[in-house]
Formats: C-alpha cells, sequence, structure tokens
C-alpha cells in the first residue's frame, strides 16, 4: 500500500511538472523584417526624416513624449509590444504618405493590424491630449497679439483672422450620396478653418455633406454660436475713419457679412477705384488662409482631418521647414464661387465703409 501511494505521488509530480513546462511563459511573435526603421531611420538626416515624416525630429519627439502615457503598451507574456516611438511612426507616416495598411505593414515589420490600431490610437489620443492645446479660441490679450500682427503685415488694422473652407475627399458613403457629391463633381465633407496671420488654425469644423454652402456651414458652426453676439470679437473697439471698429475675420464672398466678418465686394465689373482698393487689402490678408490649406494638404493626407491639423499647427510652432515635394495636392481649382445676397441685412456696412475709406486714404 506504501508503494502504491509512492507511485501515486510520484507521477502526481511528474504531471505537474509537464504541465509547469507546458504553461511556462514564451514570447512570441510572427517573424517580420524591421530592418527598415531599426537601421535606416536612424541614420536619416534631419532633412531625410522630414521628408519622409513630414515632422522635423524635434516635433517628431515633442508628439511623442505627449502621447506616450495614452498610446504606451507594456510587454505580456507571449508578445514584445510595439514601441511608442514606432507607433508614432507608423501613424504619422499614414497621414502624410497615405498607402495602403499592408504596404505600411511590411514597411515597419510589424502585422496589418497593428497599423490600423496605431492609427486610430494615435488620432484619439491627437485630439483627446494635444488638440485643446494648439487649437483654440484666443482669448483678449492674444486677440490684440493677432490684431497687431496682420495690422504690422498687411495694414489691416483689428483683423484677427482669416476663414475659408474646403473639401475633403470621401467615398461616397451609402446612406444620402447624393448630400455629400459637391459642386467640384466629387463626394467630400466640408471643412471650415480659420487661421491667424501666422497661419495657425485657431478654429476648426469638419464633418458637414460636400453639398452644403460654406454660408450655411458657418452659421450652423460652434464659430457662428460664439461670435454673433459680438462680445468676443468686441472687447478692443478702436475708432477707425469715424466708426468704432472691432476684431474680425476676413473671409470670401461666399460668407454673410457680419459686424465680425468681412468679405469683399462683388466684382460686377463696375467696381469704384476704392472699392478694389479695398477688396487687393483684403485679398491679400486673406491669402494666409489659402497658404496655410496648402501647405496642410502638401504635408498631410487629408483622411484624419482634426488629427493633420493638430500636427499642422505643431509643425508651425516648431519652425518645421515646408517642402513642396507633391505640388498636385496642392492644387485647388475652384469654380466660380456661390455668392450668396445680404438680402436686407446691412450688418458689417458701415465697418466696410470705414475700413474702405482707411484704405484709401493710406493710412498704415
Amino acid at each position: 500500500h506504501a508503494s502504491s501511494k509512492l507511485h501515486i505521488t510520484n507521477s502526481t509530480t511528474v504531471q505537474t511538472n509537464t504541465l509547469a513546462r507546458r504553461r511556462s511563459p514564451v514570447m512570441w511573435a510572427y517573424p517580420r523584417s524591421d530592418h527598415w526603421w531599426d537601421t535606416i531611420v536612424p541614420d536619416f538626416t534631419p532633412l531625410q526624416f522630414m521628408q519622409n515624416f513630414r515632422v522635423s525630429p524635434e516635433s517628431f519627439e515633442y508628439i511623442c513624449s505627449h502621447v506616450k502615457h495614452a498610446m504606451g503598451r507594456r510587454n505580456t507574456n507571449y508578445r514584445l509590444c510595439v514601441p511608442i516611438r514606432k507607433r508614432v511612426a507608423i501613424a504619422i507616416w499614414k497621414l502624410a504618405m497615405g498607402g495602403e495598411y499592408r504596404t505600411i505593414s511590411h514597411l515597419f515589420g510589424v502585422g496589418l493590424s497593428t497599423v490600423f490600431n496605431c492609427v486610430q490610437e494615435f488620432c484619439n489620443t491627437v485630439i483627446t491630449v494635444l488638440l485643446p492645446v494648439h487649437i483654440k479660441f484666443p482669448d483678449a490679450e492674444k486677440l490684440l497679439e493677432m490684431a497687431t500682427f496682420f495690422n504690422n503685415r498687411w495694414r489691416v488694422p483689428q483683423c484677427v483672422g482669416a476663414i475659408d473652407g474646403n473639401h475633403i475627399p470621401i467615398i461616397a458613403p451609402e446612406d444620402y450620396p447624393r448630400d455629400y457629391f459637391n459642386r467640384k463633381g466629387w463626394h467630400s465633407i466640408v471643412l471650415q478653418a480659420v487661421v491667424d496671420g501666422k497661419g495657425l488654425f485657431w478654429d476648426v469644423c469638419v464633418g458637414y455633406p460636400g453639398n452644403v454652402h460654406d454660408a450655411r456651414v458657418l452659421r450652423q458652426s460652434h464659430l457662428w454660436e460664439v461670435l454673433s453676439d459680438g462680445e468676443l470679437l468686441g472687447q478692443n473697439k478702436v475708432t477707425i475713419s469715424g466708426c468704432d471698429v472691432g476684431h474680425y475675420l476676413i473671409g470670401d464672398p461666399a460668407y454673410p457679412m457680419q459686424n465680425w466678418l468681412m468679405k469683399p465686394f462683388s466684382d460686377t465689373g463696375r467696381l469704384t477705384p476704392e472699392q478694389h482698393t479695398y477688396n487687393y487689402r483684403l485679398s491679400s490678408a486673406r491669402s494666409v488662409v489659402e497658404m496655410s490649406f496648402g501647405r496642410l494638404k502638401g504635408r498631410w493626407s487629408k483622411r484624419m482631418a482634426l488629427t493633420c491639423f493638430v500636427l499642422q499647427n505643431i509643425c508651425e510652432e516648431h519652425g518645421d521647414n515646408f517642402t513642396e515635394e507633391h505640388p498636385d495636392r496642392t492644387l485647388n481649382i475652384e469654380p466660380p464661387v456661390q455668392t450668396l445676397p445680404d438680402r436686407a441685412n446691412t450688418e458689417g456696412a458701415d465697418i466696410r465703409a470705414a475700413l474702405m475709406m482707411h484704405f484709401n486714404r493710406g493710412n498704415e
């Protein structure tokens, strides 16, 4: 009986040891080549790095340091995690260069699902962590600074921003595809943005169907709600040609004129010299938003719009050089603008008249 009991005990011990060996932690991963990221990229010059990732090495490190807590992963008993710098690089590469997920998977030596997860997590993290820091409404002090910059550069007093709309191409959705078919002849969603004189975005609205007019997007946006009462932009008025003028934005003829939104006179072929001068001055200042959109398109793919706006501001704030290697991306051939009549509303007319007098008197 004793020998039998001993036999059972020894047998149990053998089985336990066998199970322990079977359950011991094992690092596992499908073998992939990460030679490009581990060997080639570290030898990039700053220029080569920017050409490949559209950000400078300094901006890249800044981004990594601010998203690592939300995007970081830990090694498990069964798999080594993808390091945070590589995860960010994968996402930025996708936003900057586009391309298929499978191609990026082979380039970085990671799985297809890893690429998808990196891009999604990066975009969510940027919007949560970095967007509130780099795209925000200016306060009274900032408005004065922005107005001073516009006036010093373009001799347009009290202007604090230029507004414009743009279209982001999309695949026709299954639901209501006609709503997204824009006047340019393709499917899109509308993007509305405001930039300061340095080309930094400080308000962004994106998501309206492509056939929605710019003026309607504005009226339904948060920007309209915040500015229409006149309080924010009316804090620091100055007297120009006998009229009290607060801060204002500059838009194209598609937008409705307001006390806080100036637009050019519609060119009917009968504009006076004074009106031409006014239009020229506004057009010169408004070019900053067109150039900002151009750099945005040239630097980033537009599929992850909000994330790209944040990255664009980071690049501009860090002084990253912009090299236009893909000029086709910056083309924005516009059909004639659909100008909406101002109806009987004369809001902003006095301010426009005062600015016109100011421009034509040569006041600087």
